[in-house]
């Protein structure tokens, strides 16, 4: 039987004594949930901030108003902030982040329904992931947070060389 990105996950950081909080904005919160499923999760998870206006993004997660105004909420830039924001906040080692456009409504040209960004920041470097996804809101937000479990397994098995 396959062991679960969030049980993987898990004994990596507590192996090592790291910490670990979340920054989420399109996910409502599904991938603390999924680091919370675990027992024990205590140990390594130290919270998790659903952001989901700009103004919650800016008061919770220190988002500038500038990346807001200029790149938008679904972006590289603001997902590295939120990011940036949630560890500095919660004071984890590590923090992920998601911002994106789960749908039906909200796509642009420029960003259609599905478009989702991942940041991670971790004590070693910054890192970020697009994804367009296909799915019906639901399954874009299930992507999304299967995406970010992904993105920190990457990094605690040294696998994010970018």
């Amino acid at each position: 039987m396959k062991t679960s990105l969030e049980l993987r996950i898990g004994k990596i950081l507590t192996h090592r004594n790291l910490t670990i909080a979340t920054a989420e904005s399109c996910t409502g919160g599904l991938i603390s949930d999924r680091i919370t499923d675990v027992a024990g999760s205590s140990a390594y998870f130290l919270g998790g901030i659903v952001a989901y206006s700009y103004e919650a993004k800016a008061a919770l997660l220190d988002v500038s108003w500038d990346t807001l105004n200029t790149k938008g909420a679904v972006s590289q830039e603001t997902v590295l902030e939120m990011a940036r924001g949630a560890r500095n906040a919660l004071g984890a080692a590590i923090a992920i982040s998601v911002s994106g456009i789960a749908g039906p409504g909200g796509g642009t040209a420029e960003k259609p329904v599905g478009t989702t960004w991942l940041g991670l920041v971790t004590p070693e470097g910054e890192w970020t992931r697009h994804f367009i996804w296909d799915g019906d809101r639901e399954q874009n937000k299930r992507y999304s947070s299967e995406a970010a479990l992904q993105f920190i397994l990457d990094y605690l098995e040294g696998r994010l060389t970018e």
